[in-house]
């Protein structure tokens, strides 16, 4: 089973509804509903989509929708030898796409899934995006 690492903008697409990127996000995740395959995010991304959704809906509604989704994906740990790691590479002009790639190495991803490829051109781990993922 293909291990996939999403990163944060795919899940509030989804979580958020937002067009025109929320079909392919269901998609994916349906995918991962049917065990056909998995999904992990990292700690960093329930605190990013809380934040985002938090905007959008009261409290309760957003831990809601944050425990059913723990239902069908794993949350991977944002520790220190990630944090080290990712303060310590040049690769990145932004620190979080650098502790999102560094997360998925660490915890041995197939590949991962973002809407911004730009960010993570040229490392080892293949990036797609949602859709391309699909159409495979």
């Amino acid at each position: 089973m293909k291990k996939l690492f999403v990163d944060t903008n795919i899940v509030i697409d989804l979580l958020s509804y937002r067009e025109p990127f929320y079909e392919e996000a269901a998609q994916l995740f349906s995918l991962a509903d049917q065990k056909i395959i998995e999904l992990s995010i990292s700690s960093l991304t329930i605190a990013n989509t809380s934040y985002t959704l938090l905007r959008q809906t009261n409290a309760n509604t957003a831990k809601e929708i944050l425990r059913k989704l723990r239902l069908i994906i794993n949350i991977l740990p944002l520790d220190d030898k990630i944090i080290g790691v990712a303060l310590n590479d040049n690769s990145f002009s932004d620190f979080e796409d650098g502790l999102q790639y560094f997360t998925a190495i660490e915890n041995n991803q197939d590949l991962i899934i973002t809407r911004n490829l730009k960010d993570f051109k040229n490392f080892i781990l293949p990036v797609l995006t949602a859709r391309q993922f699909l159409k495979m």
